[in-house]
């Protein structure tokens, strides 16, 4: 089918009579193909932008928004810039406003844009309690031990998906954004050394050290592993900080072969090893359990969309999600998304490109806060980001890619530093015309390239 023989639906699928409407979004495989379908049985592929606000991006240390003031000056109110954002998007073929977008841009919108909203559903915990238990340490993951933590999820999603279940522009929820599940930027701790160093007498502590006498029973041969500062494991629960005893490479920065090698030539290593990547997926298992048992309850209506991979964990971890889950998304920063693709795709769930960008020399930006390749000229990010898009699209599993983000970044830094040339538009709202031709003619030709896609048994 050709694009002038295409018709869509009011949502932007593709109108071929082979899905029927549901009114509401759903998964389908067609030939070994996924896709979404849109409330009205159109074959969809979620083409969006995060980020899409007018309060975009403070200056860190102050509160200054000059995107705001920009459009500000240009527009004269918000609804006007929301008018001319939303108009500009469906011109540039996007159908989705991806996560931290303002949803009532979709409401001004000259046609329907659909919602993947973001629920935070489980560092919510994690900050609260942060906020609230000053006199204990803070949680960098959120401690799905603790019975509070599955109240807490519940009655989240109740708050914010309950009431929208009926809204047929949602087309699922992501539950949290890029989790820590080990060592990564953020620091060389894995999952089960993060939770043996939480305050002594949480859950959190008690269940990881419950873990480990599971798996060793006499202290003695756990500590030939673990070369504690305790004598048994009573002193290991009082411990305020329990060491790792081994260092590891971050899993998207780690060699199978050296794991190996350093396995061999140190059996205690390769215990320890073992046991985080055992604990890390337990606590996978029961996050995800208990999460996506939250959303389904309050909102049966909707898809599940994952937890938004900041990089591919462990196997195991990918599974439990899978296993829940009715898309996997995950953020794929890099010349090429096919490898991590592959890797998510394994469990058999369609998947979804959560954030994805590049960034050019070019813009007048430093880019020396932010994630992803630099490029030299716009001609050259919108060249990447055709390549970057037909990868993907060529991949059975993909149902979706969502670029970051709407605006540039301030010169200065946002709240964390980041000061990239990310966006569609400049920080004066000036309209980046070589990407944008190039999304606008990648999004029309979407569909035909991921129907072309070849299966392979």
């Amino acid at each position: 089918m050709t694009k002038a023989q295409m018709v869509r639906t009011r949502w932007g699928g593709i109108a071929d009579g082979a899905q029927k409407p549901s009114g509401f979004f759903r998964v389908a495989e067609r030939g070994g193909i996924f896709w979404l379908v849109d409330p009205d049985g159109g074959q969809f592929l979620s083409k969006g932008i995060n980020t899409v606000r007018f309060d975009q991006d403070k200056i860190q240390n102050s509160g200054r928004i000059p995107y705001a003031e920009n459009c500000a000056r240009k527009y004269g109110s918000e609804d006007a810039w929301r008018r001319a954002a939303a108009a500009r998007i469906v011109a540039w073929g996007f159908n989705t406003l991806g996560s931290w977008s303002d949803e009532a841009v979709a409401k001004a919108a000259p046609v329907l844009l659909a919602l993947t909203p973001n629920l935070d559903l489980g560092m919510s915990f994690a900050w609260q309690t942060n906020d609230t238990s000053k006199d204990k340490l803070r949680q960098d993951f959120p401690d799905v031990f603790d019975p509070d933590f599955e109240r807490h999820v519940r009655k989240r999603a109740a708050a914010m998906c309950a009431p929208r279940r009926n809204d047929a522009n949602i087309i699922g929820w992501f539950v949290d954004n890029e989790l820590r599940w080990g060592p990564d930027w953020r620091g060389e701790d894995e999952l089960l050394t993060l939770f043996l160093s939480l305050t002594p007498g949480t859950p959190g502590r008690n269940g990881a050290l419950a873990f480990l006498r599971a798996r060793y029973g006499d202290f003695a041969k756990f500590d030939a592993a673990w070369h504690s500062a305790a004598g048994d494991w009573q002193s290991l629960a009082a411990l305020t900080r329990v060491e790792p005893p081994y260092r590891r490479k971050p899993s998207y920065a780690r060699n199978d072969r050296d794991e190996q090698r350093a396995n061999r030539e140190s059996p205690g290593r390769a215990s320890y090893a073992a046991d985080c990547d055992a604990f890390a997926d337990e606590i996978a298992e029961r996050y995800f359990s208990l999460t996506t048992a939250s959303i389904k309850a309050a909102d049966p209506n909707h898809l599940v969309l994952g937890a938004r991979f900041a990089y591919p964990p462990r196997h195991g971890i990918v599974e439990a999600c899978g296993r829940r889950a009715d898309v996997l998304s995950f953020n794929c920063y890099g010349d090429d998304p096919e490898k991590n693709i592959d890797t998510y795709a394994v469990v058999g769930k369609p998947c979804l490109i959560g954030e994805f960008s590049f960034r050019a020399m070019d813009s007048g930006l430093p880019n020396t806060n932010g994630a992803g390749p630099v490029v030299t000229t716009q001609d050259v990010r919108a060249a990447a980001f055709r390549r970057y898009v037909t990868s993907a699209l060529r991949k059975p599993s993909v149902v979706g890619y969502h670029w970051f983000e709407h605006a540039d970044q301030p010169v200065e830094g946002r709240f964390d530093g980041e000061n990239s040339n990310f966006g569609t538009v400049t920080i004066r709202d000036e309209v980046y015309e070589l990407l944008t031709n190039a999304m606008t003619s990648m999004n029309a030709e979407a569909e035909q390239v991921h129907t072309a896609v070849t299966v392979t048994a």
